[in-house]
């Protein structure tokens, strides 16, 4: 999507994807090699009862879902940060996510005509409904030299 093509209020999805067990602990093993994450005899003793994904490997999957359905072929050139990373529910093996990214602001900057900046709030929920990522980003897009009024 182009930086014009967003709208506040919009709703941009991605449909569900199923993540596996041998994918969270990959990833576990090599960026977030807690218990929990990596050893299913721990985690099944753990207050967890059993194996769920590092939240980092949630926002990793929303990230992809994201450039997927609106970054990719877009001016997107980053982000100056995030605000309220939740991980409300824990990701288990064979749970089905889908994304819902919710446009809540669009701007140029008051600085620099060429910079777009927008402010969304993507939610990730699992085949029951339920909320396992909640965060909100900023990305900023290369809008290139707009002619003057």
């Amino acid at each position: 999507m182009k930086f014009k093509d967003f709208e506040v209020g919009m709703v941009v999805t991605h449909p569900p994807v199923v993540v596996t067990r041998e994918e969270m602990l990959q990833f576990a093993q090599v960026y977030d090699p807690q218990h929990f994450h990596v050893d299913e005899e721990a985690a099944e003793q753990s207050r967890w009862g059993g194996l769920i994904g590092s939240g980092w490997l949630t926002c990793a999957i929303a990230m992809r879902m994201v450039c997927d359905v609106a970054l990719k072929d877009s001016e997107s050139f980053g982000s100056p940060g995030l605000e309220r990373l939740r991980w409300p529910k824990p990701v288990r093996p064979g749970d089905s996510l889908r994304l819902e990214a919710t446009v809540d602001s669009k701007r140029i900057s008051s600085t620099r005509s060429d910079l777009g900046i927008l402010r969304w709030t993507w939610r990730m929920f699992n085949q029951n409904e339920e909320l396992v990522l909640e965060l909100e980003a900023t990305n900023m897009f290369d809008l290139g030299e707009q002619p003057e009024a």
